[in-house]
């Protein structure tokens, strides 16, 4: 089961290292500014009362997340009415919000892409009933605390249910209600002797929460442990820090990085806002250090549910050494149901980025199915019609083509046979 047991550690993961939980003494800004006007804009408008030291420290960031509304109303204009419909979510699904992603959001637009990410909605439980805590069915195919093991190579291991951001759209929103809380080390070691003893494990994906909260020499003893075990072949690490706290890729984790590949990152942009200039250094940092990097976006009402958001998305992204991979159907959790969007929404945008961009710069559409069926790819239709010797298909522009279909030659005479038809080029059925 994927839930605390009585050896799970409830304190940050970062253990002497992690910043206590209260803001800290705040100086005024007097060094030198960075070489980013957007970087001294987001901080200044909002934050200019921090030092450039302090804004670079992703420890910084941690320790003064927001965390309740009383602290949101302060930079966010929130009504009497806002406030308190905010406090009764955040009764039930919590608030943590760093400053850097704080300063993304434009203040004044209540619709903005960021803000719909990060800031509760009334919504959560006036539609919390819709949907199901765990849709995935993790617990079921945990085989030990923290270990899911659902498709017969790889295997995913939930570490933390810390985060630098609540996001309101998270799948795991469930474990929101246990606290913050770190496995143990000696559930750490059942999770690793589960894959030592299973040869068909090929692929470790370290998830959580976010894994890179806990601090790089602890990270550094999982990693390393993992990477001893002679089947594995692959260790993949699931994180959001390069949206939304990229101070956290540092050289120190870079480094430590570079000495177990290959590792590859999967991180979860979902709007082109989050790709700042800090955040794109992040991933060049992590590109550099041999560190490829996936991105996994979430399809959100009022986000990113449209084929021109969803192309500068995944532009921007290919700038940033970034490789779109997949754009996730949202999942059916509770708490997220305002966010979701009708599947054909994500099927018109697949159909709109076909063929006007290239194809690197298009992720798979897929739908996690509930239950843990695991992942299904959904996309437009070209198969207009088919038979045994022929399909019929239709291009990005809607034109019609007719498209040979070779059989199985089970003989040389049969190889013979087909040869005059195989130099026949094929006609459309449309022309252009």
């Amino acid at each position: 089961m994927v839930t605390k047991s009585a050896t799970t550690k409830t304190i940050m993961a970062n253990e002497e290292e992690e910043p206590p939980s209260s803001n800290s003494t705040r100086r005024e800004a007097k060094e030198e500014e960075p070489p980013s006007t957007g970087f001294a804009s987001r901080r200044n408008r909002l934050f200019s009362h921090v030092s450039v030291s302090d804004w670079n420290d992703w420890k910084w960031h941690f320790r003064n997340r927001i965390t309740s509304v009383t602290e949101l109303a302060r930079v966010i204009p929130l009504s009497s009415k806002e406030q308190s419909q905010l406090k009764l979510v955040t009764a039930k699904y919590p608030l943590a919000i760093t400053p850097y992603y704080l300063s993304l959001i434009n203040l004044s637009d209540p619709n903005d892409p960021i803000r719909k990410q990060a800031i509760p909605s009334i919504e959560e439980i006036s539609m919390g009933s819709i949907g199901m805590e765990d849709p995935l069915e993790e617990r079921r195919d945990s085989v030990v605390p923290g270990l899911v093991h659902r498709y017969p190579d790889r295997v995913l291991m939930v570490l933390t249910d810390i985060c630098p951001m609540l996001c309101r759209h998270c799948t795991r929103k469930r474990e929101w209600h246990n606290g913050g809380w770190v496995r143990s080390d000696e559930e750490i070691e059942l999770m690793l002797d589960y894959i030592r003893h299973n040869h068909a494990v090929r692929d470790v994906i370290i998830s959580g929460g976010d894994p890179l909260t806990l601090s790089t020499p602890r990270l550094e003893s999982i990693i390393a442990k993992i990477r001893a075990i002679e089947h594995v072949e692959i260790i993949r690490i699931g994180t959001r820090f390069p949206v939304v706290l990229p101070q956290r890729i540092d050289t120190e984790l870079c480094d430590m990085l570079s000495k177990y590949g290959p590792i590859w990152l999967n991180t979860h942009f979902n709007h082109y806002n989050e790709i700042t200039t800090e955040a794109m250094q992040a991933c060049d940092r992590l590109v550099r250090s041999g560190v490829p990097v996936n991105n996994q976006s979430v399809l959100l009402r009022g986000v990113n549910d449209s084929v021109d958001i969803q192309l500068k998305l995944c532009h921007s992204l290919l700038k940033s050494k970034v490789r779109p991979y997949y754009l996730f159907q949202c999942d059916e959790v509770q708490g997220t149901e305002h966010l979701r969007t009708p599947v054909e929404t994500g099927i018109k945008i697949m159909a709109g980025l076909r063929g006007y961009t290239s194809g690197l710069a298009i992720p798979t559409f897929v739908i996690d199915l509930p239950n843990g069926g695991g992942k299904v790819p959904i996309g437009p239709d070209y198969i207009v019609a088919k038979t045994e010797d022929e399909l019929i298909l239709k291009n990005y522009e809607g034109h019609l083509f007719r498209f040979r279909n070779p059989g199985n030659l089970s003989s040389e005479a049969e190889l013979v046979k087909a040869i005059p038809a195989a130099s026949k080029v094929p006609v459309p059925v449309v022309r252009r």
